[in-house]
């Protein structure tokens, strides 16, 4: 993949659909994301980048449009009736909503969020996803992009925020699993670290015990005993990838607590950390 003008490395935060729609009201956590963004820019480091998901909000249009929603292996099949509908909510009531909001977060600072899709300014080149034995219909994956934009953005002070739907070449959209767009991301921008926020503090053992660090062999072991399961398959095994192109550091971990992302940012160990090598600390 192209990395194109990045210079500097960024945090790329993903923020899930549940983690999303229970901060809707709330400033903490964006006030605590443009802090970030503010603390890395002064640091001469590459802010931070949001990429967002919504699920949720695209069942319940679904569900009032009367459309039958369908996952497997934690992708949304998504045919051509769901696509229109998937690319209205996603990248237009959650991410100019989301990209509001944080601007609000700026405050008298200075500063503000751009909304955007994976294809705006060729930042994520998109083709329609083979990786299933299944047909999800229009699901993409990220397959290059140059992160030329998003460096002029970053160096401007903007804070971009990617919906995870985008077009591929021939300008058909596509829907693109959150995590994965996310990670598709991090190795195209030569990402810093990946944090993955969820609804759960990270990934669980069969005790309900979070697991500190995760390498690839113990991620398919636990997938293949039940341990890891549905929509944390794709997430794991995308962090993985980041972690072995890149060799970023990914993170999933609560979103729950806004205060999460302010103890990370100062080194604390939170969540599971993914790392293609295995052990090691932070």
């Amino acid at each position: 993949m192209s990395q194109g003008m990045v210079h500097r490395r960024p945090v790329i935060i993903k923020i899930g659909g549940v983690t999303l729609e229970s901060h809707a009201e709330s400033s903490a956590l964006w006030s605590s994301v443009v802090a970030m963004h503010r603390s890395r820019l002064a640091a001469g480091k590459g802010g931070v980048v949001i990429v967002h998901g919504g699920g949720k909000a695209v069942d319940r249009m679904l569900a009032r449009l009367g459309i039958v929603s369908e996952r497997r292996e934690g992708i949304r099949i998504t045919t051509a009736e769901q696509i229109e509908v998937v690319m209205a909510v996603l990248g237009g009531t959650i991410n100019k909503g989301l990209a509001g909001t944080i601007s609000t977060a700026f405050g008298v600072g200075g500063g503000s969020a751009v909304g955007l899709c994976l294809s705006d300014g060729g930042t994520c080149e998109l083709a329609k996803t083979t990786r299933f034995l299944f047909d999800p219909g229009f699901v993409g994956d990220v397959v290059g992009g140059s992160g030329a934009l998003v460096s002029s953005l970053i160096s401007g002070g903007w804070l971009p925020v990617f919906s995870s739907i985008g077009m591929d070449r021939s300008g058909r959209a596509l829907n693109v699993n959150a995590d994965d767009a996310a990670a598709g991301l991090a190795k195209i921008l030569a990402a810093e670290s990946l944090v993955l926020l969820t609804d759960v503090p990270g990934v669980k053992d069969a005790g309900g015990r979070v697991v500190p660090t995760l390498d690839g062999e113990r991620i398919e072991a636990m997938i293949a005993s039940g341990e890891i399961g549905g929509g944390m398959i794709p997430k794991v095994r995308a962090a993985l990838d980041v972690s072995r192109e890149s060799g970023a550091d990914v993170f999933i971990m609560s979103g729950d607590d806004p205060a999460n992302l302010e103890r990370w940012a100062r080194g604390e160990v939170l969540g599971t950390r993914i790392r293609a090598g295995g052990g090691g600390e932070r």
